[in-house]
């Protein structure tokens, strides 16, 4: 047989057998199917309450509210994030020891303590003048008259929220090429400029992932709005119904079912990101890819043969 024959003949390839692999995944089925018939048989689970409330109308504006918090929280903790990545990247070392304080104070003492400070915010300064120091003020504002739990919340999970993006967006920036960076203050681009055009764009790649775990962390770190204090979330809201009915367990669960729904919902959005962003960055062609540089070599190959 001829070498020309050997490449020509078909590897029969018999994959290898891994029964321990099937053995595992068996128990493990086997394991969760026992575990669920016995909650559908355990009488303590206290499924018809779970069936009566899970749709509850008071459920599903506390998952509104839930779901408010998150977004406002989380532009705020993007948007002042941003602000103090570059600050902590800065070369004038006042910003980056200002940027690098805000970090230690919110990263370092515990999100429930921030909100606790947060909600008595308007007996430390029930009035905030505005105006020239130890002259003249121009607005005077009544804490108590705007600073509601619902702002207080938000406000204090932001705020918390912007110590951690910042971490994300500085590791984000950091890994653009400093090729690019040098060749954009080469071309004239300002810091501004060089940040917004070329080093945002490229951190993107990096920092969905890492912040969509954030946008997670913060509708379930939302349950500690109680500390403002704060009761209309979906945690406080099944508290309330649990306390009348003296039934926790099944509004535990129905409280639980609308963190995972609405988790659900921004993991998809979450995926359809991270493969917006990654266009460009994989050397692995699409079908569709595929199917055009298939075109274009039939093409090729016809003018070719045509010739």
């Amino acid at each position: 047989m001829s070498a020309g024959e050997d490449d020509d003949e078909l590897i029969s390839a018999v994959p290898l057998r891994r029964p321990g692999r099937r053995i595992a995944a068996a128990a493990v089925v086997a394991l969760l199917a026992l575990f669920c018939y016995g909650a559908a048989r355990n009488r303590d689970y206290q499924w018809s309450t779970y069936r009566a409330y899970l749709f509850d109308q008071r459920m599903f504006d506390a998952a509104l509210v839930t779901l408010e918090l998150t977004v406002l929280s989380m532009v705020i903790g993007i948007l002042l994030g941003i602000t103090i990545a570059i600050m902590r990247m800065s070369d004038n070392f006042v910003l980056r020891g200002v940027a690098w304080l805000y970090v230690w104070i919110f990263r370092g003492t515990p999100v429930y303590v921030q909100l606790v400070f947060w909600g008595l915010v308007t007996t430390l300064y029930k009035r905030i003048d505005v105006g020239i120091p130890f002259m003249v003020q121009f607005v005077h504002l009544n804490t108590g008259s705007w600073l509601t739990p619902f702002v207080a919340a938000f406000v204090g999970l932001g705020l918390n929220e912007a110590a951690y993006m910042s971490e994300i967006m500085r590791a984000g920036i950091g890994s653009v090429d400093e090729g690019q960076l040098e060749a954009s203050t080469a071309l004239g681009m300002t810091a501004w400029q060089t940040t917004r055009r070329i080093a945002l764009p490229q951190a993107m790649r990096v920092v969905i992932p890492p912040t969509g775990n954030q946008v997670i962390g913060m509708l379930k770190t939302t349950s500690l709005v109680i500390a403002v204090p704060l009761t209309a979330d979906l945690y406080s809201k099944s508290e309330q119904i649990a306390a009348v009915l003296y039934r926790p367990i099944p509004l535990l669960l129905v409280a639980s079912t609308w963190y995972l729904a609405i988790t659900s919902v921004l993991m998809v959005g979450q995926h359809y990101l991270e493969k917006r962003y990654a266009r460009g960055s994989s050397r692995v062609l699409t079908a569709k890819q595929l199917q055009g540089l298939a075109k274009a070599q039939s093409l090729a190959e016809s003018r070719f043969g045509a010739s």
